[in-house]
């Protein structure tokens, strides 16, 4: 190998995750128009549901209710240090702030970001609607134009 050849480091599984998600949504997109968008969120709202109800199975194997309070302690994804977010709870709620995220950053790093969003908009609510139906996600604040994502947990009045 030559000496000035520059060898890439391996990157994580987060960032080959957005990577792919975004080469597939940007090709799904780019030939079905806003079909293919439809299509996308649809499969990542199946995705988000299925991963919802093992979380909810998960807490009610602990004996815990499925509510809120135990949504996040109950969670399937690991949090690295990919990840900066802190999570405050309330009265039958939750709440978290991320200040930073590997995927939207990967996103952001590709100009990926119109397909992350297609991700970004659609995994945590149905995530939270595979835990429990009557759980809404709150999604006000967002990294892209924001610089960091505000979600609230709670139970639908």
């Amino acid at each position: 190998m030559e000496k000035n050849m520059k060898v890439a480091e391996p990157i994580s599984m987060y960032e080959l995750f957005a990577k792919m998600f975004a080469h597939v949504a940007k090709e799904v997109v780019e030939r079905f128009g806003e079909d293919g968008k439809k299509a996308i969120k649809a499969g990542v709202w199946n995705f988000g549901a299925e991963r919802g109800k093992t979380i909810a199975e998960r807490a009610e194997a602990k004996g815990l209710p499925n509510l809120p309070a135990n949504y996040l302690t109950n969670y399937d994804m690991e949090r690295s240090d990919n990840f900066d977010c802190e999570n405050t709870y309330g009265d039958n709620q939750v709440s978290q702030l991320f200040t930073r995220c590997i995927f939207a950053s990967q996103w952001m790093k590709d100009n990926m970001e119109d397909y992350g969003r297609l991700y970004c908009e659609t995994i945590d609510p149905s995530i939270a609607y595979g835990y429990n139906e009557n759980m809404e996600c709150i999604h006000d604040k967002h990294i892209f134009e924001d610089g960091v994502c505000r979600f609230c947990f709670r139970m639908k009045e």
